[in-house]
């Protein structure tokens, strides 16, 4: 058990860690915690461009056969693409049919949305989250506006939203 001087001891320390280290890297920390904690990439979620966010990526190569399969594109500094991480985790838990696919657009070392990627501007991502949906058989079913809609009805069905 730590004792309030030690505590006091520890919380000075990290004070000066933390004003030592750049600031994205500190939100990108928290954000890795709150994301890992929250579960959101349990289940079918899965990164779609692990170790190389924001550079282009062939969607097609992401479609898992015999799925309907969703591509989130998100940005980290995106606040509802947060909050809509978790929501999607325990969807992909309660749809065994769907795979979801999360892709970063935002390059590393970027602070803010990073519209000007290669992943951005390979599909004219303007806003985000943005979701492409295909269906089992591969095939391109809805994306941005009708796509929101359908995302946000499976997520009523799942008893996960009103």
């Amino acid at each position: 058990m730590i004792d309030n001087h030690q505590l006091r001891l520890y919380v000075k320390a990290m004070s000066r860690a933390l004003k030592s280290l750049p600031r994205s890297l500190v939100l990108a920390a928290l954000l890795s915690m709150a994301l890992v904690s929250s579960e959101a990439w349990a289940g079918a979620v899965a990164d779609a461009s692990p170790g190389n966010p924001g550079q282009t990526l062939e969607v097609r190569s992401l479609l898992v056969k015999g799925k309907t399969t969703l591509i989130d594109f998100y940005s980290p500094y995106c606040p509802p693409c947060v909050q809509l991480a978790p929501l999607l985790a325990q969807l992909a838990k309660k749809r065994p049919d769907l795979a979801i696919k999360k892709a970063n657009i935002n390059r590393p070392g970027v602070n803010g949305i990073d519209w000007r990627s290669p992943l951005a501007q390979q599909y004219q991502i303007r806003q985000v989250p943005y979701f492409m949906i295909f269906n089992p058989q591969g095939q391109l079913v809805a994306q941005g506006r009708d796509a929101v809609e359908t995302v946000g009805r499976w997520l009523r069905e799942a008893g996960l939203m009103k």
